[in-house]
């Protein structure tokens, strides 16, 4: 395979910036289809971002012989059922974050792709932002000494939409498997696991405060490390401001992030002190897509897989209680 050629089932609002425009950008990658239920808006996608093909049924996508790698951007509910059908057909595929409803699915899809022997991707792109490898190259450094626990603060407001009640399928967990914590803190807490290593305890509380939709509103929780580094984190979807702020404690100083906000990286110990404003990409998964291609192609290995994916999964269901 000299190129990859990708599809994307369910070209929507995620598509449109932060990743669709990125596979016609990265070296040796191209889109070559696209596909939604609503065929009118595949057709208008494609024709906006000169895609050859449109669909409005995924397995004639799926099944589509110029297409080798599908990009699976639905809502949480339907991830697994499109990857298996993926596998099945033995394609390369890349699911959303979160990667399922559940974990159990996770792991489904996991072995399924695994019996087939075809790589598992998941969007968990800050895995692969140059911001976020450089406060991995530090701790790695040792520029903080060895870590000892890392907290993460974020709050925002609830939006226009969420008072007035309308619907949104993120905060109704038959379809997103929870709310904005599962749809968002899973970005940051997929992170965590990166730069800090495997979790092996955690515990947390969630509550529907507000009652301004089904989900959780505010969750609060305690985790363990595998290196005994402790963590602990607060997000709450209905408060007066909005705080996104991380802290990393090491034996010989600390870093500070935001999980989201543009906002510098720093660090400081006795040695010194920096504060690097590193730029996100125009589109956010620019070096995630050129990671998966560059590991289809030449076998370089991509941080964000099915297995990986999985953990983050566990831990959000032992958070929110939902562990079987």
């Amino acid at each position: 395979m000299q190129q990859v050629r990708w599809g994307i089932i369910g070209c929507g609002n995620v598509t449109e910036l932060k990743s669709g425009p990125a596979f016609n950008k990265v070296g040796q990658s191209s889109l070559v289809a696209v596909m939604r239920r609503d065929a009118v808006k595949a057709q208008d996608y494609a024709k906006r971002h000169q895609v050859p093909r449109w669909y409005g049924d995924a397995l004639h996508l799926i099944h589509d012989p110029d297409v080798d790698a599908i990009y699976i951007a639905t809502p949480p509910d339907s991830h697994k059922d499109y990857a298996l059908l993926v596998a099945a057909a033995g394609k390369i595929c890349c699911v959303e974050k979160p990667m399922a409803l559940n974990t159990a699915e996770c792991i489904e899809m996991t072995m399924a792709f695994e019996q087939k022997q075809l790589p598992l991707y998941v969007a968990y792109y800050r895995r692969s932002l140059p911001r976020f490898l450089k406060i991995k190259e530090w701790l790695d450094q040792q520029l903080i000494g060895t870590p000892r626990q890392v907290q993460w603060s974020f709050s925002r407001t609830p939006t226009t939409a969420d008072r007035a009640g309308h619907y949104h399928w993120r905060t109704d967990p038959a379809k997103a498997g929870g709310g904005y914590f599962v749809d968002l803190a899973s970005h940051g807490l997929d992170l965590l696991w990166y730069l800090l290593g495997d979790v092996v305890d955690v515990r947390g509380i969630s509550l529907n405060q507000q009652q301004l939709y089904a989900a959780e509103d505010a969750v609060a929780a305690v985790w363990q490390f595998q290196s005994g580094c402790l963590g602990s984190g607060f997000w709450n979807f209905a408060a007066a401001q909005r705080t996104d702020r991380v802290v990393i404690y090491g034996s010989q100083g600390r870093i500070e992030f935001s999980v989201f906000e543009n906002e510098p990286v720093q660090l400081f110990s006795a040695e010194q002190q920096l504060s690097l404003d590193i730029a996100h990409p125009e589109h956010i998964q620019f070096y995630h897509i050129q990671a998966m291609v560059q590991d289809l192609l030449h076998g370089t290995g991509h941080p964000s897989t099915g297995k990986t994916a999985l953990k983050t999964s566990w831990m959000m269901e032992q958070i929110l209680g939902l562990a079987c």
